[in-house]
């Protein structure tokens, strides 16, 4: 799976309450969710994030509470990717399970600038900076993983596998 997109860059330690407050926790609305995006970060993301927009940030990325929201948050406004040295885990977990790409690789998010074009290759944990020229690495997904991403989350991913049981 390969994805094209403008990068939005963020620092370290962005915890879920910057990416959807908890004023807004009153909603699976995935639209409503992404009209409030990285608000507590930056009020104006969501205004202006573009489709296929990729995230890379810093160390830490989606800590503090668990909610499942912020990950359904940041797919829904569009973001096909978020780079970051290291993830808190249950984000991590949050992401793979709705289906949002993430990668860890503390060079991309040291070297990536706000507004650089880069073209990521999922399956080969492969980012090209396509503004700069710059290759970074990431280690990729294992296949059972990459396809719960390619079926847009967990549970796509187990109708799918059920299909092919029946």
């Amino acid at each position: 799976m390969q994805i094209k997109g403008r990068v939005y860059k963020f620092g370290d330690d962005i915890d879920t309450d910057q990416i959807i407050p908890a004023r807004y926790m009153n909603t699976y609305d995935p639209a409503e969710l992404a009209a409030h995006c990285m608000e507590d970060a930056d009020p104006s993301f969501a205004g202006r994030v573009e489709p296929g927009a990729v995230i890379v940030a810093g160390k830490n990325f989606g800590c503090g509470s668990s909610r499942e929201h912020a990950p359904i948050a940041i797919k829904a406004a569009g973001v096909s990717c978020v780079i970051a040295p290291t993830f808190a885990r249950i984000f991590y977990r949050n992401a793979v399970n709705i289906g949002l790409p993430i990668l860890e690789s503390p060079e991309a998010a040291e070297a990536l600038k706000e507004g650089d074009q880069v073209e990521v290759d999922l399956a080969k944990g492969l980012i090209k900076n396509l503004t700069s020229g710059g290759e970074y690495h990431a280690t990729p997904f294992p296949p059972f993983m990459q396809g719960i991403i390619e079926q847009g989350g967990l549970i796509n991913y187990v109708r799918e596998r059920m299909k092919d049981r029946a």
